[in-house]
């Protein structure tokens, strides 16, 4: 869903038990809070076993600006692969306990226990189901945009030294289309997600890690 916080990106995200539940009906602009479009949210993806989903990602500062994309698998409890098409090869995969960082060309992989990764600037707990967006940010605000989609502002608690903004724009039913994070430093992550497919084919093995010939895992933080 910066990557040392996201992986990227990511992911909460990123960010994940009953089967799908009903789509909620739009409601009117003029009536629509921004407590209950977060609990729409929250109730979609608390809702999914499974989910995959075309992204990219766009990450600015440090002096990098960087365009990446690809798809991204999740499985309830707590598994993502995040692979990627730009650059075709970078491969991230959560497997419940670690994530592994892997870029073509590199001779080791970088494995990050599962709880350096999990925080607001990250889409991992919000795409897998673990968020509850209002009890998570603070200065909640929502505005509805031209396309009949909605936008979900708010500041996480506990980064307010570190976020200036993190933002979620989706439909009155709760389905995340993008998702933004701007950072005090003046770095922002944003992700554009499209093709949302719940309850996708997710078949344990995808969520295995193996490492390429040549390449060692080693202890590590997530990569910017």
């Amino acid at each position: 869903m910066r990557a040392r916080g996201l992986q990227a990106i990511a992911l909460r995200a990123f960010v994940l038990a009953a089967l799908l539940a009903p789509a909620v009906a739009p409601a009117q602009s003029s009536s629509l809070t921004a407590v209950e479009f977060a609990q729409r949210i929250d109730k979609h993806y608390n809702s999914l076993h499974s989910l995959e989903v075309q992204f990219s990602q766009k990450y600015e500062g440090m002096g990098m600006n960087r365009k990446e994309a690809g798809v991204l698998l999740l499985k309830k409890p707590g598994k993502m692969r995040w692979t990627y098409s730009q650059p075709e090869g970078k491969l991230f995969i959560l497997d419940g306990k670690y994530g592994y960082f892997y870029s073509p060309g590199d001779t080791e992989v970088q494995r990050v226990p599962v709880r350096n990764l999990d925080d607001m600037r990250s889409p991992l707990r919000l795409l897998l189901g673990h968020a509850k967006l209002e009890q998570e940010l603070t200065s909640l605000a929502i505005a509805p945009q031209a396309d009949g989609t909605y936008m979900l502002t708010g500041i996480p608690k506990g980064l307010e030294k570190r976020v200036a903004s993190f933002s979620v724009m989706a439909t009155a039913d709760g389905v995340i289309r993008s998702m933004k994070v701007e950072e005090t430093d003046g770095i922002t992550n944003a992700f554009v997600f499209a093709d949302e497919k719940p309850e996708a084919a997710a078949p344990d093995a995808e969520f295995v890690f193996a490492a390429p010939a040549g390449a060692k895992v080693v202890e590590g933080l997530p990569p910017v």
